[in-house]
């Protein structure tokens, strides 16, 4: 190692950190020297708060000083760039972003870049494959780059492919480079297979060769946490343990909750009783994502109650406590989000309450973001030579546009499309769907949870086994846990708690949103629907009893619609239910008739919950809506053109004779929301002044 080099690093770190005794951690001096003196490839795999920034951000003023171009950091997160942005310029870098956030910025970036007056450049991997700047400006940056950083590297692992596909994609900006840029991939969380498949994309050169990858890797654990696993019977016995001991818990921290509406549902629970939190999602938006970043930095709320959306990217050094309700699928991405707490205190808690529903929601969530071999080949088979925006592809083929955009993404990694101005193209390239890899990807996954449960339920250290986890050869016993010494947290519940938990879990009642414009494509399909819904053939807002996801009355609607429950008559406690959210329904005026949608799967379980409501609100009961033409065709989960076409000219309701006043219109399960809207529209057509929906269940 270059002495001179040590001496100008160690200089450049203390001016970073604003201390003059600054002194480097172990493997931090040997990956800048790898970076500067030797012009490596390098992975460092060090646990959250090792300083990983200060490697690449030491290495590019040393570089910037020697003559190197700028260094470009491709970062997965916008609140993992804001705090790179703020670390480089308390640093000294001259650090800049283009994401999709700040697009009035970009001319002045791209003219501080050709005046050589940028020494970082911060690029979500999704603008790799911008056609703008991936045809016009990603040439000339790569002919200046100095180095290149992959910041989270563990998302170019086939592992994350459904994280980020565009991770995948770095492996090509790899062979571009010039020979000698310097590459820095790094990571707090990778086991051996995670690490050997960045190794192998990182080795990659243009003349199809490899090239040597310095690995630096420290020990993972953090003796600042102490970890548990409580295990309670239920929802209830965990949202009632959570409103007892919450105020408990050391500073402000995180809740993490497996589901969007799990978070919503808690965080509304919590701040009922009184305690300062907030939800924190993917559907949160984008400005108050940040200022509940901010809220809880500053410690001026208890805790975010949050899905995985919270992790990469947040930093907060003095984070106090991190509980889980409901269980991570992996090791690895419950390493990721225990690792931000204790960073900079010596206690911290970390709390696991495991859930018996986590397995389904596993499940589920690793099943819906797998390609699969037949939708594949439809989208490749609609591509051409002229492009096709995303929109206009969903209505040729039956797949939403969330998984569908996903799938392209996919197929542009592995050159089966394109994405130019305009939409997407056909390369015309073979293309074979590779099953051993996909299958390889779903056995690590059953693997990988199965090492999940037995973190729940080992009885030896809890560190020592997510460290043999992942892979740490450093696993050693923490003396911390709830293993190695007493649980350290109570396992007492209030009375109080209990009954507010009860009521959180029973309630019920979700807004159904009307749907008002036909979907792009309809008229490819022979529908003759453009644009806006006529307001006078449109649904009123509508109601569900819960959603899928809900924490209460979600997990038996669950287990009637998903499981392998019988048709059955409605029961008395889910009428009664039911009933409650019809009392709560701020209706304008209330419905003067009931008519149900037929049921293909719960025939027996609507049509009694219909006459059961109709006698219970003194309301004629029309009997089920008449179907034509087969009734309705398709499956849940496909795309709203293919699923309006499935259910266009279905219906017939020209043999009502309808009462004065709106129709309550009563369906099994509200997915897509076009049957609702169809037969809402059959009956405004046949005279109905205003249509109810109401649907048993809402998925998502």
């Amino acid at each position: 190692m270059n002495d001179d080099t040590r001496s100008a690093s160690l200089e450049t770190l203390r001016a970073l950190v604003g201390r003059d005794d600054a002194d480097f951690h172990e493997g931090q001096f040997e990956a800048i020297s790898a970076l500067v003196d030797d012009g490596s490839r390098a992975l460092v795999v060090q646990r959250t708060g090792w300083g990983k920034s200060a490697v690449y951000f030491v290495a590019t003023l040393l570089r910037r000083r020697m003559g190197a171009g700028p260094t470009v950091i491709v970062s997965p997160l916008l609140a993992l760039m804001r705090d790179q942005i703020a670390a480089a310029q308390r640093a000294g870098v001259r650090a800049v972003a283009i994401n999709s956030t700040n697009a009035h910025e970009w001319s002045d970036v791209l003219a501080r870049l050709h005046d050589d007056d940028i020494d970082v450049l911060l690029l979500s991997p999704e603008r790799l494959n911008n056609p703008a700047f991936r045809d016009e400006q990603l040439p000339s940056l790569v002919r200046r780059m100095g180095m290149l950083v992959v910041d989270e590297a563990h998302c170019i692992s086939d592992w994350g492919h459904d994280f980020r596909p565009d991770y995948r994609r770095l492996g090509e900006l790899i062979t571009s480079l010039p020979a000698g840029v310097p590459i820095l991939a790094t990571t707090a969380t990778a086991n051996s297979r995670v690490v050997t498949d960045i190794s192998e994309q990182l080795a990659a050169s243009s003349d199809g060769g490899s090239v040597d990858v310095v690995t630096i890797r420290g020990a993972l654990a953090r003796a600042s946490l102490r970890l548990g696993v409580l295990r309670l019977p239920d929802a209830r016995a965990r949202l009632a343990w959570l409103l007892t001991h919450i105020g408990e818990l050391p500073g402000s921290g995180i809740i993490y909750s497996l589901t969007v509406s799990g978070a919503q549902d808690v965080a509304r629970l919590l701040r009922e009783a009184g305690h300062d939190v907030r939800a924190y999602t993917g559907q949160t938006d984008a400005s108050e994502r940040e200022e509940s970043e901010a809220l809880l930095r500053d410690n001026r709320v208890k805790a975010l109650v949050a899905t995985s959306a919270l992790g990469m990217g947040f930093d907060k050094p003095d984070l106090g406590f991190v509980v889980h309700l409901g269980a991570p699928s992996s090791p690895v991405a419950y390493y990721q989000q225990v690792g931000r707490a204790g960073r900079a205190t010596d206690n911290a808690d970390v709390l696991l309450l495991p859930g018996p529903e986590d397995p389904d929601i596993w499940r589920y969530f690793a099943t819906a973001s797998m390609p699969t071999r037949e939708r594949a080949e439809r989208v490749i088979a609609e591509l051409g030579d002229a492009p096709v925006s995303t929109p206009s592809l969903e209505a040729l083929v039956d797949i939403r546009r969330t998984p569908l955009e996903l799938l392209l993404k996919v197929l542009d990694v592995d050159g089966a499309v394109r994405r130019v101005r305009g939409g997407w193209v056909a390369t015309g390239e073979p293309w074979v769907y590779d099953a051993e890899r996909y299958e390889r990807i779903a056995a690590a996954r059953v693997v990988e949870q199965q090492h999940m449960l037995d973190y729940e339920s080992t009885a030896g250290c809890r560190m020592e086994f997510l460290q043999r986890a992942l892979d740490d050869e450093s696993a050693a016993p923490c003396g911390r846990c709830d293993n190695c010494v007493e649980a350290w947290y109570p396992t007492t519940v209030d009375a109080g708690a209990a009954t507010s938990a009860d009521a959180a879990l029973a309630r019920v009642g979700v807004p159904i949103e009307p749907r008002a414009q036909w979907p792009t494509g309809a008229d490819r399909l022979g529908m003759p629907l453009k644009g806006n819904i006529p307001l006078a053939e449109r649904a009123e807002p509508g109601r569900a009893l819960a959603r899928l996801t809900d924490l209460g009355w979600g997990g038996r609607l669950r287990a009637m619609f998903e499981g392998a429950a019988a048709d059955a008559e409605v029961s008395p406690a889910l009428r009664e239910a039911v009933i409650r959210v019809l009392a709560d329904w701020d209706w304008v005026e209330r419905p003067a008739s009931l008519v149900a949608v037929p049921s293909r799967r719960r025939p027996a379980l609507i049509e009694t919950l219909a006459r059961s409501l109709a006698q219970a609100g003194r309301l004629p009961y029309l009997g089920t809506l008449p179907i034509r033409n087969g009734g309705p065709s398709g499956e849940p989960g496909g795309n709203s053109v293919y699923r309006l076409a499935g259910l266009w000219d279905r219906f017939d309701a020209s043999g009502f004779a309808f009462p004065p006043g709106p129709v309550l219109l009563v369906d099994d399960i509200a997915d897509s929301r076009w049957t609702l809207t169809v037969a809402a529209r059959e009956l405004r057509r046949a005279g109905a002044s205003a249509v109810l929906p109401f649907a048993l269940a809402l998925r998502g």
